[in-house]
């Protein structure tokens, strides 16, 4: 199972999670403005004179609004690969994470679970489960059951 998240904490790899795929960046990494270098862990605050090897400023290792999504690409890969998609607790309203659905094929079982169901795109299936998250999934575990089953 990869999950992927908008969240930049790492509360899904602390819950026990091993595929994660942090779309916006993760706040406990920090990066340097040179690309060849790789995010480095932090636990602490970044402060000005905090310099990579080649002697650039570190910053978050996050998004900044307008900035790419360089995890974009990633993660369509990983939707048009994967065997059912499910999508928690989103508006659908933050792009481009919110178009990763429409890179799902025709063919894919869709599950969307959310306390209040969004306008969804037109597919031919969308099953949806209208529950807030902690509910939500205990109920997914139920359809999964049965779509297996069916198989």
């Amino acid at each position: 199972c990869t999950v992927i998240t908008q969240n930049i904490d790492d509360l899904h790899e602390r819950a026990g999670s091993s595929k994660v795929l942090h779309l916006h960046g993760e706040i406990f990494k920090m990066h340097s403005p040179h690309a060849s270098e790789q995010p480095v862990e932090i636990r602490k605050d970044i402060i000005l004179g905090d310099l990579c090897e080649k002697g650039g400023q570190y910053r978050p290792h996050i998004v900044w609004f307008g900035e790419p999504v360089p995890m974009i690409e990633k993660a369509v890969q990983v939707v048009q690969d994967c065997d059912i998609l499910v999508v928690v607790g989103t508006s659908l309203q933050v792009y481009p994470a919110a178009s990763l659905l429409y890179y799902a094929p025709a063919f894919l079982p869709v599950v969307v679970i959310d306390k209040k169901i969004p306008e969804l795109p037109y597919r031919k299936e969308i099953h949806t489960i209208e529950a807030p998250a902690t509910i939500g999934i205990g109920e997914l575990a139920i359809y999964l059951n049965k779509y297996f089953e069916g198989a």
